[in-house]
Formats: structure tokens, C-alpha cells, sequence
């Protein structure tokens, strides 16, 4: 799972903080091929079920990397909840 950690905008709770949580046992893209090249993949060499998270300005960062291409890109998919 990996945790990007952003600040809240509008919020009447100064410096409050929003998550946005990818978890890999969610993607329907999970153990496939293309799983090896997704950003989550390439930055969390961890075990399975470890958190990572990253604050803003590391969001920021991987996003300009990937911009330049060197970083490869968020492959995540998250799998869509039966009605």
C-alpha cells in the first residue's frame, strides 16, 4: 500500500492533512505484467502489506520525474466495488 499525504485545501483545520491510499491488493492489474513497471512497484521494493508514505513535495517530485520519464508512471487500477 502506498499513502500520499497531501494537505487540505479549504479546510477550516489549519495544516490538516488528506490521504490518498493505493493499495496494490486492489489493483485489478495486480502480479501482471504490467504491475513491474508502475511507480508503486518501482519506489516500494517492500514485502507485501507494508505501508509507504510520502509526503507532498516527494508526490511532487515522483510526478516531475515521471514527467522526464525517469520514474515509470502510477499503474494502479483500483478494482470496482459489486453493487
Amino acid at each position: 500500500m502506498i499513502e500520499f499525504m497531501r494537505n487540505k485545501q479549504n479546510s477550516a483545520i489549519p495544516n490538516e492533512v488528506e490521504s490518498l491510499v493505493i493499495d496494490c491488493d486492489t489493483c485489478v492489474v495486480q502480479d501482471e505484467e504490467i504491475c513491474k513497471e508502475c511507480v508503486v512497484t518501482f519506489i516500494c521494493n517492500r514485502e507485501p502489506g507494508e505501508a509507504l508514505v510520502i509526503d507532498l513535495a516527494e508526490e511532487r517530485a515522483l510526478r516531475l520525474l515521471n514527467k522526464n520519464g525517469l520514474v515509470p508512471p502510477l499503474r494502479h487500477l483500483e478494482a470496482q466495488a459489486d453493487n
